[in-house]
């Protein structure tokens, strides 16, 4: 033991650990397991897993695929083809984009590591790169681990939560090589606008930059799915993720996929085959039979009708708190505005988690634009949602 607390002494870690935090959920979440523990029976509405199962068949077929003895090799980083054909069927079903199966889809290991392995593919260390604010935290946190220079840009309420272009166009982008987008929104739940995506298409081809759409909320209240790739002109310079954790209800599976021209995915794909194995071969055929069998009415239902009955608990809690909200904003999340009695957002927060226990977030976590803001999240059950309501109810709040 003594030589082990020498060795710790005189080992230090990687200088890249100095620019960025634990990631706030990883470290919240210890205090609410510690309140559990002490018997406070916290409702959780922070995270945006869906609570919800997948499909049956999706399911079903992974437990066939499971349990044949061939199925548990390695296979492919690219995927299997039964997977890359299903994506691009589901691009041309929803979206109606037409994108090749062999050249233009790439199954991911969700869109975390679709952030890591592009940055890797395209941004030298000391390059910039363009992210919202606010933001998906990990647009941030990953580009300072792998040495690139984050340049924000910024997202408010009063323009519908949209980039404003004429920000945009007056900075220095002579050293951007790509600019995150997230539409519709996460947090703010501001929706795709085909306007928005058109002036996305011509400022890149423009300044000869990258736009990487981030867009796994598209099916979450919104009846009009929208992808980047709609926009004449996007294959040349924009990349698109999707993902089956939000709208197929299999976060915890991990599946995800990367849209773009041949030439973007064989860089990305240089970098996935170097850095990961494929996914399991049952996970990836119930990907396949979920991206082909799920109906519009199975979407509806999953994705319209039980998020629209939270969603009216969530204002119900907003309007409990004294917050405003866009009644407009779609996703599993609704995004509030706080009280101009309160300091910021995690004064109010504190109060929700210890007064009523209930855990929400506070909005500076996506940037200093979310400063004013909290999010609830969807993704709980209709009888945890009533309790949280309820227990908000009681408390006396600052309006």
């Amino acid at each position: 033991m003594e030589n082990l607390a020498t060795l710790t002494t005189a080992v230090h870690p990687a200088t890249r650990l100095s620019n960025v935090q634990e990631y706030y959920f990883s470290r919240k979440l210890k205090e609410v397991a510690r309140l559990n523990a002490e018997g406070r029976d916290i409702i959780s509405l922070a995270i945006g897993s869906p609570d919800m199962p997948p499909s049956r068949r999706t399911v079903e077929r992974l437990c066939e695929v499971a349990s044949q003895p061939e199925a548990h090799g390695y296979q492919p980083t690219m995927g299997t083809p039964e997977l890359r054909q299903a994506m691009a069927d589901f691009y041309a079903r929803w979206y109606g984009v037409d994108v090749d199966a062999q050249t233009e889809v790439l199954p991911l290991i969700g869109s975390k590591e679709g952030i890591l392995h592009v940055t890797l593919a395209f941004v030298n260390p000391g390059e910039e790169v363009l992210v919202p604010n606010p933001g998906y935290p990990t647009y941030t946190s990953l580009s300072k681990i792998l040495g690139a220079k984050v340049v924000s840009y910024d997202l408010r309420e009063d323009n519908a939560w949209q980039p404003d272009f004429d920000e945009l166009e007056s900075m220095d982008l002579s050293n951007v090589k790509l600019m995150w987008t997230n539409y519709p929104n996460m947090p703010t739940g501001g929706n795709a606008q085909r306007e928005t995506y058109e002036r996305l298409v011509d400022f890149a081809l423009r300044h000869n930059i990258v736009v990487v759409n981030d867009n796994p909320y598209s099916f979450i209240l919104n009846e009009h799915p929208m992808s980047i790739m709609q926009v004449e002109g996007a294959r040349e310079c924009c990349i698109e993720f999707n993902s089956m954790s939000k709208s197929h209800n299999m976060p915890g599976w991990r599946v995800g996929m990367c849209i773009a021209n041949p030439t973007f995915t064989s860089w990305i794909l240089k970098i996935k085959s170097n850095v990961d194995s494929g996914t399991f071969r049952g996970i990836q055929l119930a990907a396949a039979a979920a991206l082909n069998g799920n109906t519009q009415e199975w979407h509806r239902e999953a994705n319209i009708i039980t998020y629209r009955r939270r969603r009216d608990k969530a204002e119900r809690m907003m309007t409990t708190l004294g917050c405003t909200y866009d009644p407009q904003q779609v996703g599993m999340f609704l995004w509030g505005r706080i009280p101009d009695a309160y300091d910021g957002c995690e004064q109010l927060t504190e109060r929700v988690l210890n007064e009523a226990r209930v855990f929400i977030t506070p909005g500076f976590i996506f940037g200093s634009n979310g400063n004013r803001y909290v999010r609830i999240s969807l993704c709980a059950k209709d009888e945890k949602m009533d309790e949280a309501l309820e227990r908000m109810k009681r408390i006396r709040w600052t309006h």
